[in-house]
């Protein structure tokens, strides 16, 4: 596997993992999220951290994006004609 294929593959995990934990931090509230999330409390509470959700999923998709530029082809035939 080339450096670039392995590069988009690991971008592409990341930004896996990252949508899934923006997706945690909106639709739970900050006691349910797991302990080790910034913003994690013990009481219980109401507040959801929409924000750091929002955040995640924008660099989940900034990095799948990276992904997708990373594997495009690399050579642009040239025409002739």
């Amino acid at each position: 596997m080339r450096n670039d294929r392995l590069l988009a593959a690991l971008a592409a995990l990341l930004g896996l993992a990252l949508i899934a934990v923006g997706v945690i931090y909106i639709a739970l509230n900050e006691h349910d999220i797991p302990s080790f999330f910034p913003g994690h409390v013990s009481h219980p509470a109401s507040h959801h951290h929409v924000k750091h959700g929002i955040a995640a999923i924008l660099l989940g998709l900034a990095c799948l994006a990276f992904a997708w530029f990373r594997t495009g082809p690399r050579d642009r035939a040239v025409s002739r004609a």
